[in-house]
């Protein structure tokens, strides 16, 4: 249908065409920038602000503190089948935050998927090598058992204690393009990982990837060859925060530019965490191509503790809390009996980010709790003067205590089977 056909003498209901096209036009455009607005939910508003003595701060000025809350209610019926409710604060995910070591959780996925379609074993001997661009190889890792590097050590580090290298090593072997590309296709498409950790590359340096020969003692496995990613991963308008930030010793009065930063929504990363401990419970377009071993693999190392493992050993100095920051992460104490964090948690620029399904075993409670929050007070990047301990930790653990009580208290229909979230932390 043409809006705009006229007919002879109807020149002023034509008028009133095109004012009803604009109104329609507006209505869609406010309805469309509403499906991607802020979301809050009363309920979870409402528990916030029954302690203003543990959120007051927070909660006065939220913008200020860019939090973001996805709480997700787990129900089971007499099949022992999951049900999820979710309640939001402040979500949005088209409202940026740097997503720090939140993205290893998708390059473990990803690395492991990827061993599986090329049918070697993920404790198969993993050299890497170099090929220009500040690249550095790995041939030998002390850490290890055997001495020697894999994608399952790896993994077990990054889950264990977030180590960098050897995220940079899975991004590594899974590539830049390979990486975006596969999220994409399973329909993850608030995500964007386009550079290592800890390492001064450029965007261009980190579009090129090392080579990297798996073998199993003097047989060759797979030689990859160095990749150039040939794809942009960038968002269609610049992202800049804060009000400066340190260049060598020199302070910048700028914002600093995140647009070549790394990028992962809560929301999608709460779904990427549900689809690990949930797989029939979720699209199967969104599952990753893991097997049974797998699973089991990633529930174990998600959950274990520093001083539950030999290889690495982990001295005092990581605490159970150390990469738990909710429910825990004030406290340098023991976790209380029963319970399990299976999380993968960020911190950088200021940004603190936990996304995590809390089990205690003892009491058959479960839920899914992620959350984000910015301490930053003077604005400035890079000056390591971040509000991590007198404000993002207390947030952090009082928020995981209250949905904890919460849920403790909360009537369930039926009472939750959590075995197969069980494992044997003796190694």
């Amino acid at each position: 249908m043409n809006l705009f056909r006229q007919r002879r003498g109807s020149r002023e209901k034509t008028q009133r065409s095109l004012r009803n096209f604009c109104v329609l036009c507006l209505l869609f455009a406010f309805s469309a920038f509403g499906a991607h607005a802020q979301k809050t939910d009363k309920f979870l508003d409402d528990l916030l602000r029954k302690s203003p003595e543990l959120f007051g701060p927070v909660l006065r000025n939220p913008a200020k503190y860019d939090v973001q809350i996805l709480y997700t209610q787990i129900n089971r019926d007499q099949q022992n089948r999951p049900t999820f409710r979710s309640f939001r604060y402040r979500v949005d995910k088209d409202r940026y935050f740097y997503p720090a070591s939140t993205v290893k959780l998708p390059a473990v996925l990803l690395a492991l998927e990827k061993l599986n379609e090329l049918k070697i074993d993920k404790n198969a001997v993993m050299l890497t090598q170099a090929a220009g661009h500040g690249q550095t190889m790995v041939q030998r890792d002390t850490t290890a058992p055997n001495g020697l590097p894999s994608v399952a050590h790896y993994a077990k580090k990054i889950l264990l204690v977030s180590d960098n290298d050897a995220f940079n090593r899975l991004y590594e072997f899974v590539g830049q393009c390979d990486m975006n590309e596969r999220l994409y296709r399973k329909g993850y498409r608030d995500v964007r990982i386009v550079h290592r950790l800890s390492v001064p590359f450029t965007a261009e340096q980190n579009r090129h990837t090392n080579p990297v020969r798996f073998v199993d003692g003097e047989r060759t496995l797979l030689e990859q060859p160095a990749k150039t990613c040939s794809q942009t991963f960038r968002p269609a308008t610049a992202i800049k925060r804060g009000t400066g930030y340190m260049s060598r010793d020199s302070l910048v009065r700028q914002p600093f530019d995140f647009t070549d930063k790394n990028f992962f929504a809560l929301e999608e990363q709460q779904e990427m965490l549900k689809a690990v401990l949930f797989p029939d419970d979720v699209p199967a377009k969104r599952r990753f191509n893991l097997t049974t071993d797998d699973y089991q693999f990633l529930y174990r190392y998600l959950s274990q503790l520093p001083r539950e493992t030999t290889y690495p050993r982990y001295d005092s100095t990581y605490y159970d809390s150390y990469c738990k920051f909710l429910l825990a992460g004030d406290q340098k104490t023991p976790l209380m009996n029963g319970v399990r964090i299976f999380n993968k948690v960020g911190d950088a620029y200021g940004y603190m980010i936990d996304n995590a399904y809390i089990v205690d075993f003892d009491r058959n409670v479960e839920f899914l709790l992620s959350a984000v929050i910015y301490v930053n007070e003077d604005g400035i990047f890079n000056d390591d003067k971040y509000e991590y301990d007198s404000i993002g930790m207390p947030f952090m653990g009082n928020l995981g205590r209250i949905i904890y009580d919460y849920e403790v208290k909360r009537k369930r229909p039926f009472r939750p089977d959590l075995n197969r979230f069980r494992s044997n932390y003796d190694r």
